[in-house]
């Protein structure tokens, strides 16, 4: 779903600025780089105004808006600006940051600098809430109540998917329009929420109808009971952008008052699916009643007019379901089965946007549902490819493994690394994903090392959660030829055993 929208495009300083038109309607182009430095010294100023930690806030914005305040237009849950202040029925976090900052609610939703201030009264008030004072909120972990109460997620799990979502991004670091956070090693403070069920793990909720994915189900105010396909033949696949984040779709998707639904939701970062409703169930998708009773919709999370959004991963995923979809209920692997919400009759939205490639989608659709050029994968007990030193002991605790077994260690002040070594056949770029058993006495910051061309390069995974499931830790620049591709290092503050269980690494 998307609403039209206006952004201004500097492509120079020394040319004019170019008004773009999709779909015969405005629309604001990517955030340049003569308003980064702006954006930069607006999340330094709202940190400092309201005693919040500076790259929790770039997180945070990260997670909603990937630092884009899209011309001030709403997203599809009404959220406003870099920080995604929302106002509808059921979450006034805008009319709060007006209230606390003293800046219209109307400037809030069109400057970047006064938006993020909001953001950051808001973030703030919820931590005061919690009764976190100067000592607390110093500690990167001790917020993540605040950032979980920020989402207004709909339910305990929903409220853990967006919180998690925010500390992976400083584990895995940020660098986006100017802006930068280093991987970094947080224990994050889940409370309430640690006993929440992990919708980033193995699915202990497994979808009906496509098992790969998680189930959470849609308000029943969002769908029509049916019964197709006896009630109606199902011959469309819808495919929709979310206009807002992969949690906060889902928690809208949720709410009585949205009024709309998908029965995908397919998240950026690493593809994860969540079905909302039952293929056999009518969504309210695609904004003309025919067209929802014949298809089956799936959203993709980000926003029409940022490209960072629509990743190689989320590409694979959906097209891995699409053609299950395809084959499942007879449904041509053609554009004609396969249509843009843009393209349905009398539609008012122009998602998926110019922004998604429909060559590259279509194409793994019809040539092998998304399968990586070259992959290959690593477990700790494959022959010659694993090297660990005597420190790592030898279990078979979690069923949540990756093979027969996996290894953990003590964290110490020394690195000690378990490796995973791999042929790769040619220099380019490749996505690494690790796959470990989650549990709470595990490591709340495991340092993954890459051996990228440009030199090492370490991010830090929270164990405790996403576990039983493949995870994206990044994509990296590799050089061709056998080594040490991957490595977990013991070297970490963070508590809990480290775990080395596999790796996935697969050509882009």
């Amino acid at each position: 779903m998307t609403l039209a929208r206006m952004r201004l495009a500097a492509l120079a300083t020394s040319m004019l600025a170019l008004l773009l038109l999709v779909s015969g309607r405005p629309a604001w182009s990517e955030t340049t780089q003569v308003k980064e430095p702006a954006l930069a010294a607006a999340f330094a100023k709202a940190a400092a105004a309201h005693d919040v930690p500076r790259d929790l806030l770039v997180a945070l914005s990260y997670a909603e808006t990937h630092l884009d305040g899209h011309g001030g237009e709403p997203s599809a849950s009404g959220g406003y600006g870099v920080m995604h202040l929302v106002s509808n029925p059921t979450n006034h976090s805008l009319e709060k940051a007006a209230e606390l900052t003293g800046i219209a609610a109307d400037k809030l939703k069109i400057d970047d600098e006064a938006n993020v201030l909001g953001g950051a009264a808001v973030l703030r008030a919820h931590a005061d809430k919690l009764g976190l004072d100067e000592t607390a909120r110093k500690d990167l972990g001790r917020w993540y109540q605040a950032v979980a109460a920020y989402g207004n997620a709909s339910s305990p799990e929903l409220a853990r998917l967006y919180a998690d979502a925010v500390y992976e991004q400083l584990g895995l670091g940020i660098d986006l329009r100017g802006i930068q956070v280093k991987p970094q090693e947080v224990t994050a403070d889940r409370g309430e929420y640690a006993k929440a069920r992990d919708l980033n793990a193995q699915a202990a909720v497994a979808s009906p109808d496509y098992p790969p994915a998680a189930w959470v189900a849609a308000s029943t105010s969002n769908y029509r009971v049916s019964n197709r396909e006896t009630s109606y033949n199902i011959d469309r696949v819808v495919i929709h952008v979310t206009q807002g984040s992969y949690a906060g779709t889902i928690s809208w998707f949720q709410n009585p008052s949205a009024q709309v639904s998908a029965h995908y939701v397919v998240k950026s970062s690493n593809g994860a699916i969540t079905q909302m409703v039952r293929d056999k169930d009518v969504a309210w998708h695609a904004g003309n009643s025919s067209y929802n009773n014949r298809s089956i919709g799936i959203e993709h999370e980000g926003f029409v007019n940022d490209a960072s959004w629509f990743t190689d991963a989320m590409y694979r995923a959906s097209a891995a379901l699409t053609k299950a979809l395809c084959e499942k209920y007879g449904i041509p692997k053609t554009r004609t089965g396969i249509v843009g919400h843009n393209e349905v009759p009398g539609a008012t939205h122009t998602d998926p946007g110019p922004n998604w490639n429909w060559t590259k989608f279509m194409g793994y659709v019809t040539g092998g549902g998304g399968e990586p050029t070259w992959q290959t994968t690593v477990d700790n007990a494959t022959s010659g490819q694993f090297t660990a030193s005597a420190n790592w002991g030898t279990s078979t605790y979690s069923s949540q493994r990756h093979g027969a077994d996996y290894r953990f260690a003590d964290p110490v002040a020394s690195s000690d690394p378990a490796w995973y070594s791999a042929t790769i056949p040619s220099a380019g770029n490749y996505q690494v994903e690790v796959w470990y058993p989650g549990d709470p006495g595990y490591n709340s910051s495991a340092p993954y090392i890459v051996a990228a061309s440009g030199g090492n390069q370490t991010v830090y995974v929270d164990q405790r959660s996403g576990g039983g499931a493949w995870r994206s830790i990044g994509t990296f620049s590799l050089s061709a030829g056998t080594y040490n591709v991957v490595g977990v290092s013991r070297w970490t503050s963070g508590t809990g055993l480290v775990i080395a269980d596999a790796v996935r690494i697969s050509r882009l």
